[in-house]
């Protein structure tokens, strides 16, 4: 009966790990050792279809009129957090993505709550050091479909904006069903990179994802 709970934790603790993985398995993540994995389900011209198993997160809110100075606010915030900045004083490695949760029915002049979180690596998956700051909190992602849409240069409030409304076009188009309050702006790259830049646009699928043939 020991062995046997024993096998159970210990695949709990591989299956958690398993979708954290090396980043040498994405072609997005090209500075961090790990990066966020996930299976392809479908694709066309327009956009793809991932699978995300569920994975955990460090957060963190901010309040502005615009994602910019949020993201610049909060990712200094997680930051300091991943550098020490926790209860055990340890460093942990950054990882890929970084996600900004966005409020779909944001209007034009007023503030909105952004969300940004880093994805904790493999190691601290499952036991995370607890922040000293009380604005910095866990997430967990669940078992997931989401629509994606990719594009390059700058993930900035206009261009993220944009590609958002782009993806619900397309996928109003084809009468998908997704989650219609909120979406991610997911970055891959550090302020430094200049060339290649990776970002995406995620909106979660509800129901069967649509993913017709390219035309």
């Amino acid at each position: 009966m020991v062995y046997f709970v024993g096998l159970v934790g210990l695949l709990l603790i591989l299956t958690a790990e398993a979708r954290v993985g090396n980043s040498s398995e994405s072609r997005f993540c090209t500075e961090s050792k790990e990066c966020l994995l996930y299976d392809l389900v479908c694709k066309n011209d327009d956009y793809e279809v991932r699978h995300y198993d569920s994975v955990k997160w460090v957060s963190t809110d901010e309040e502005c009129y615009f994602m910019d100075k949020a993201t610049y606010t909060a990712f200094r915030r997680l930051f300091k957090y991943i550098t020490g900045s926790n209860k055990a004083g340890v460093n942990i490695d950054m990882t890929a993505p970084v996600t900004v949760k966005i409020e779909e029915k944001k209007k034009m002049w007023a503030s909105s709550v952004f969300t940004i979180s880093f994805l904790l690596p493999s190691d601290y998956q499952m036991i995370h050091p607890q922040p000293t700051d009380d604005k910095v909190y866990f997430t967990e992602t669940p078992d997931m479909k989401v629509y994606v849409r990719s594009y390059g240069g700058w993930m900035m409030s206009l261009t993220s904006s944009v590609n958002s409304m782009l993806l619900k076009r397309q996928l109003d188009n084809v009468q998908a069903t997704y989650n219609k309050d909120y979406h991610y702006a997911v970055g891959y790259d550090s302020p430094m990179k200049i060339l290649n830049r990776h970002n995406e646009v995620w909106y979660m699928v509800e129901g069967e994802p649509v993913c017709p043939t390219s035309s």
